[in-house]
């Protein structure tokens, strides 16, 4: 029987051919190339000392929207090239990493661990001009005064300040280098 089916298809009129070479083998409409280029990071002000005053520097931050990094990046300290250009910083070197939350929607807490004594006015005004102008989320003003505060929580102290009294405004250079936040009188 299989060999029936055989000479049935042999013959049926269509004669036998060897391969017909037609060029390349067909194929799909090519994809875009493959990028291995990772977005650009966003530029966050830091704000550290120069002369004694709060002062922003940009950074580039991979993750700008996040105020824990923000804050871990300012408790690094000044890099080489900031501290070429005379920035310095009165916040503590930390053993551990510090927390920051929102706690009532317009107090940001920032937590630093092992830190027995209060850190300076300057080193609070640097945490609260950096939180102030960091990446949102950044609270809404909704308490009794309207202004969003910065509360920093050592080992057996706490210290409370207004982000409005930030003295400093970072620059329109370092405002162009990502999304900041904008604050009501900005």
């Amino acid at each position: 029987m299989a060999c029936t089916g055989l000479t049935a298809l042999a013959g049926c009129g269509v004669p036998t051919s060897d391969v017909i070479e037609a060029g390349a083998p067909a194929s799909g409409m090519p994809g875009p190339p493959p990028t291995t280029d990772a977005p650009e990071p966003a530029t966050v002000p830091l704000f550290f000392l120069t002369d004694g005053e709060p002062t922003a520097y940009p950074r580039p931050a991979t993750d700008a929207a996040d105020l824990t990094s923000v804050v871990r990046l300012l408790l690094e300290g000044p890099n080489e090239k900031e501290e070429a250009m005379s920035a310095t910083t009165d916040l503590p070197r930390l053993s551990g990493a510090p927390s920051v939350t929102v706690t009532d929607g317009h107090t940001i807490r920032v937590i630093l661990p092992d830190t027995p004594t209060p850190v300076s006015r300057a080193a609070l005004l640097q945490l609260t001009c950096t939180v102030r102008y960091a990446a949102a989320p950044f609270p809404h003003p909704s308490g009794a005064d309207g202004t969003p505060r910065l509360q920093v929580t050592g080992t057996s102290w706490t210290m409370t300040s207004p982000t409005a009294s930030c003295p400093a405004k970072p620059s329109a250079e370092v405002r162009a280098g990502g999304p900041l936040h904008s604050g009501e009188d900005d």
